[in-house]
C-alpha cells in the first residue's frame, strides 16, 4: 500500500465545509473497498432522461472512484458493475450496458497504465457478447503486468452462482482424488472463488441508500464493515469516498471477537 502525499493532498485541496483529508488516518487505509453502484436509473428518472444517461454518467463516478483508490494506496478496488440478475432487465438497456462497457474499457486502457493499474474480473465472462468478452480479455492481457492497484470489475456476477461454482469444482477434484472431500476447509473453498488470492474486502460501500447486499460477494464479506449512503452513484464523488473511509475508521473491527 503505497501513496503520493503531494499527489493526494492536491487531488483533495478545496475541501467542502464538513470534510477533509486531515480527518482521515492514512496508517489505516484499507487494503481492499468494495463499491455496490447504485442509483443510475434514478439519477436519470429524476432529471428526466432515459435509464442509459444514467449509466453512461456513472461512468465519470467509476473514473474518479479508481483515480481516488490509487491516489490513496489501495491494494484493491472492486466494484459491482453487472449481475446474473440484471440480464433480466429490458433487451435494450443490456445491450447498452454490454456496449458501454466495452466502450470504457478501451477508452480507459490509457488511464490504467498512467495509474499502473492492473484489470481482474469476477464472474462468468464466458456468457457475454463475443465484443464484450474479447475486449475484457484484451484489457487483462494490456495489465497484466502493471504493479499498482487491482481493479476487479463483478461482470456477470452473482454470490450464489460463484459458491456453486466453486462446490462443483471442490466435487471434480475430489472425483479425481486430488483432495479429501472430508478435510474440506475454508481456504480450500476460497481457492475456487472468484477472488482466490484477494483479501477480502475491508469495506463495502453502496450508494442510493438501498440496504441490501444483492447477492455480491457472500463469503468474502462476512466480516466487511458496511457503509450505506444516499448518494445516487452518478453524484459520488473523491469526497464521499473521503467521507465512506473516515467512518470506517471510527468503528472497531472485532470479527466476532470480544469487546476490549
Amino acid at each position: 500500500m503505497q501513496f503520493d502525499k503531494a499527489k493526494l493532498a492536491a487531488y483533495y485541496k478545496d475541501a467542502p465545509d464538513d470534510i477533509s483529508l486531515d480527518a482521515l488516518d492514512l496508517s489505516r487505509i484499507p487494503a481492499h473497498v468494495s463499491l455496490i453502484m447504485d442509483g443510475n436509473g434514478r439519477w436519470a428518472k429524476a432529471q428526466g432522461l432515459e435509464r442509459t444517461k444514467g449509466h453512461r454518467a456513472g461512468v465519470t463516478s467509476l473514473r474518479e472512484a479508481v483515480t481516488t483508490a490509487v491516489r490513496l494506496g489501495l491494494d484493491v478496488l472492486s466494484v459491482y458493475a453487472f449481475s446474473t440478475e440484471n440480464w433480466r432487465r429490458s433487451q435494450k438497456e443490456v445491450n447498452f450496458l454490454m456496449q458501454l462497457f466495452a466502450e470504457t474499457l478501451i477508452k480507459e486502457l490509457p488511464l490504467f497504465h498512467q495509474e499502473n493499474v492492473r484489470l481482474r474480473f469476477f464472474g462468468n465472462l464466458e456468457a457475454l457478447p463475443k465484443k464484450t468478452y474479447m475486449t475484457f480479455q484484451r484489457g487483462l492481457t494490456e495489465t497484466k503486468d502493471n504493479t499498482g492497484m487491482i481493479f476487479a470489475l463483478a461482470v456477470n456476477y452473482g454470490a450464489r452462482a460463484e459458491l456453486t461454482r466453486a462446490a462443483a469444482l471442490l466435487a471434480k477434484q475430489a472425483q479425481e482424488g486430488s483432495i479429501d472431500p472430508e478435510a474440506i476447509t475454508p481456504e480450500d473453498i476460497e481457492k475456487n472463488l472468484y477472488t482466490a488470492g484477494l483479501p477480502d474486502p475491508d469495506l463495502l460501500i453502496r450508494t442510493s441508500g438501498e440496504k441490501r447486499l444483492s447477492n455480491y460477494l457472500l463469503w468474502q464479506i462476512a466480516y466487511s464493515e458496511l457503509y450505506i449512503t444516499p448518494v445516487l452513484w452518478p453524484d459520488f464523488t473523491r469526497w464521499d469516498f473521503l467521507r465512506a473511509l473516515v467512518a470506517y475508521q471510527k468503528r472497531e473491527r472485532r470479527f466476532g471477537g470480544a469487546q476490549s
